[in-house]
């Protein structure tokens, strides 16, 4: 159901873009620029995502000599997962979080803080690794840079449609065969917000299903809970900084909410997760918590 609705989701955004160009430029041009600026974007988050978000967040490749610990745990549970194993990112931060990126298991990587290493215990640690890992199973790193491109690109046509506003209302034309004044009003305006609302859509669908992925490749979802209960305190007391089109990537993010708050975040709210965690902590045998 989750795939279903990223598949959605997505479609939705790229219907929009090709929308947007029609708003801004009028007619079948308008239409045709949308296509193939929606054709770049992905193209380009397919070949592109993992630099772009791994240079976002400053992330550092670490050796196994550097990180023996850390290699050691990624490569066993990859070993487990049944995929390669993906190259290993430090990010110079005191902030806990941890994101994975990638278009496909073959050409994946891992990123970890320095304040995630240090905060989490090494089985709340594993159960993070495991959730980047279900990630990278579902191809969600590519699914949400693929997002996160496209909304940016809405966001950059919705300041190009500002401009061209601001001409027609001062150039005193009257063009029948180009934009439309209120759709470029409505370009401005309202374009990004649901470009917005629909990337967090996809990914607050995702979060849930890597959580039940990180559960089932370590037998112990009530370690991935804890681990969220320690990364939501320390997110809100220290957000990560980078790039905000790339906040889905993360495990965690400062920002959650219920209702309609839940519209305008990037994740479910903690408290949903941690549930959704406990209950599948019923169907399989755990270690203590």
């Amino acid at each position: 159901m989750n795939q279903i609705k990223t598949f959605v989701l997505l479609a939705l955004l790229s219907a929009l873009l090709v929308a947007i160009g029609y708003l801004i430029f009028g007619g079948t041009t308008g239409i045709m620029i949308g296509i193939v600026m929606a054709a770049i974007t992905n193209l380009g988050s397919w070949f592109f995502s993992d630099k772009i978000a791994l240079s976002a967040y400053h992330a550092q490749p670490v050796s196994p000599e550097q990180a023996p610990s850390l290699h050691a745990m990624l490569e066993r549970l990859s070993q487990r997962a049944r995929i390669p194993t993906p190259a290993l990112y430090v990010v110079p931060s005191p902030t806990a979080n941890a994101f994975a990126t990638g278009r496909d298991p073959q050409h994946a990587a891992v990123a970890v803080t320095e304040g995630i290493v240090n905060l989490l215990s090494k089985e709340e640690l594993e159960g993070v690794i495991a959730h980047e890992l279900s990630h990278i199973i579902n191809r969600d790193t590519l699914t949400q840079a693929v997002a996160a491109t496209i909304a940016g690109a809405i966001s950059s046509l919705a300041y190009m449609a500002q401009w061209t506003s601001f001409g027609m209302a001062y150039g005193g034309r009257d063009n029948r065969n180009g934009p439309n004044p209120l759709g470029l009003l409505l370009a401005v305006f309202l374009a990004p917000i649901a470009a917005s609302i629909i990337q967090m859509g996809i990914s607050r669908a995702r979060e849930f299903e890597a959580d039940a992925g990180s559960a089932r490749l370590t037998g112990n979802p009530r370690a991935l809970a804890r681990a969220l209960q320690k990364l939501e305190m320390g997110a809100r007391q220290m957000p990560i900084q980078g790039n905000p089109a790339f906040e889905p990537l993360l495990i965690i993010n400062s920002f959650s909410g219920s209702g309609l708050a839940n519209l305008f975040s990037t994740h479910p709210s903690t408290e949903a997760r941690i549930q959704r965690l406990l209950e599948l902590e019923q169907t399989m045998p755990l270690s203590g918590f």
